[in-house]
């Protein structure tokens, strides 16, 4: 979650898909279902990690990217499912040659959801406000744009240098358009200008979105989305089947037989970028010991993790298969305990107690086989599960923690290695320059080669472990259509998700 950090906003195996405004075309899914869609019908969604509070522009956790992008905060730009950076707010946008300026022409006749119109003024007001407020999440993803003006209504952004990144954080946290001088408390409530409205939040239980009638683009398929927070598989499992849920998010593989048993469901499998890292705090201690972090990525058996999840798929470095600057790094680290009790015996570690904090809502199949590869290089692993705001705290705020997994969901989030403050505690000067001069690339393919070789880097100075790029796994209901099946758990646009009658 965080970068912002988006880590896990659901469970293990959970994967996200990002799905934008309703009018940026049809959303990858499972089959249309067999009857009519009700277009007053009502949608149960099961999601797993709740958000702490609304608060999107300073609230850490991919659980509020998660719904409230797209569906209720946008941006001038937004992402296609296939990851294309399409217009949203603007009606269309222009990159000069040198990369300086970016130009965004601002749609008429857009309406926030207290009714209020959306001004060119208000994009040069959200925007300012993000780049100016470094507790603002993504407020960083801003500091190369030099100034912010707008003309009528198109809005320019110039740059004090090329960034890469930019279009791409446009479509996310830090090119959120809000109203200027709402005076909404933002912890509790929303207002935006996408196809839902946020009408009720039951902490502890659901949040709940209805369609916005004065929605500027294609109306949402459904009258009303709810979005239920279940942590545990089997209850969401058990709810499913009794029928208090349509969908199932952040769902188990392995539970395909019992979910898809009566026909009612079917299970479906998409790419994601979710990363299930094993982060290593670097500080003090043994782990600050190069070989000992090695040791424990060696002794650890990626895919007998993948294969206990039932999808997904080994991963050894920083930056999944669906993002830019992926390379295969399953060299540098491979499964051998024999090395790995000799880079111990080396270190002078061979009888080491670490302990592992993490979300008590991933359950325990990953950290069970976590302590048994650890055990059998002679590490002793205590498992320490908390609430996830605890984690927030503890992990995350304070780096209060010797080992620490979490499955990190956001795309092209590399930049996180490239921040020694960040929670991960790696701090690599050489990383650090690859990164900035990925950034200032003009060019998409050098861009993408800078940050493999930055990622290669990472993964042999054994920064972390990823233990698996997880996949997304949805159960969907048969009178269901238009349910993302890609990244739902970075980002899940419900605009056209639909009920049929009966």
């Amino acid at each position: 979650m965080l970068r912002r950090t988006a880590l896990a906003a659901a469970a293990l195996v959970a994967a996200g898909a990002l799905l934008l405004s309703g009018c940026t075309g049809s959303q990858p899914g499972p089959s249309a279902s067999a009857g009519t869609p009700d277009p007053d019908a009502s949608v149960n969604v099961r999601l797993v990690l709740e958000p702490g509070n609304l608060d999107i522009r300073e609230t850490a956790g991919s659980a509020l990217d998660q719904i409230l992008v797209d569906n209720v905060y946008q941006g001038l730009v937004a992402r296609t499912p296939d990851q294309e950076i399409v217009p949203a707010l603007a009606s269309d946008y222009e990159v000069s040659d040198d990369k300086l300026t970016y130009t965004f022409t601002v749609r008429e006749g857009v309406t926030f959801h207290d009714g209020q119109p959306l001004t060119p003024q208000d994009v040069v007001w959200s925007l300012t406000q993000v780049r100016d407020t470094p507790t603002f999440r993504d407020s960083a993803r801003l500091a190369n744009v030099a100034d912010i003006a707008a003309d009528g209504q198109t809005v320019t952004l110039t740059l004090k240098a090329p960034d890469s990144t930019l279009l791409w954080s446009l479509t996310g946290r830090a090119g959120l358009v809000l109203k200027e001088g709402d005076t909404i408390d933002r912890k509790t409530a929303a207002n935006g200008t996408g196809p839902f409205r946020l009408t009720e939040w039951r902490e502890g239980d659901s949040i709940v979105f209805e369609r916005f009638a004065d929605y500027w683009g294609t109306p949402a398929a459904a009258a009303e989305v709810v979005f239920s927070y279940v942590g545990d598989n089997q209850a969401a499992l058990s709810g499913a089947l009794a029928g208090e849920f349509d969908v199932l998010t952040g769902f188990d593989a392995n539970l395909k037989d019992q979910i898809e048993a009566n026909g009612d469901f079917s299970l479906e499998i998409g790419e994601s970028t979710d990363k299930g890292t094993l982060a290593f705090n670097q500080t003090s201690g043994p782990l600050a010991d190069d070989r000992v972090r090695q040791a424990i990525r060696q002794a650890i058996d990626n895919a007998s993790i993948v294969e206990a999840l039932g999808a997904g798929t080994t991963m050894y470095g920083p930056i999944p298969s669906l993002d830019p600057g992926y390379e295969d790094l399953a060299d540098v680290a491979p499964f051998d305990p024999e090395a790995a009790r000799a880079l111990l015996a080396e270190a002078g570690a061979e009888d080491l107690t670490l302990t592992l904090t993490i979300p008590s809502a991933y359950g325990t199949t990953v950290p069970q086989i976590l302590v048994s590869n650890l055990r059998d290089v002679g590490i002793t692993l205590q498992v320490n599960p908390v609430e996830f705001p605890a984690w927030i705290n503890d992990v995350y705020v304070n780096k209060d923690y010797e080992l620490s997994f979490v499955l990190h969901t956001e795309a092209r989030d590399f930049e996180n290695w490239a921040n020694p403050d960040y929670y991960f505690t790696y701090d690599n000067p050489e990383v650090q320059a690859l990164y900035a001069q990925s950034v200032a690339a003009t060019d998409d393919a050098e861009a993408a080669d800078l940050l493999a070789q930055a990622a290669r880097i990472v993964s042999e100075d054994d920064a972390a472990d990823w233990l698996y790029n997880g996949a997304s796994v949805v159960a969907v209901g048969s009178n269901v259509s238009g349910m993302p099946t890609v990244n739902v758990n970075e980002r899940l646009n419900v605009a056209e998700l639909a009920k049929s009658e009966g």
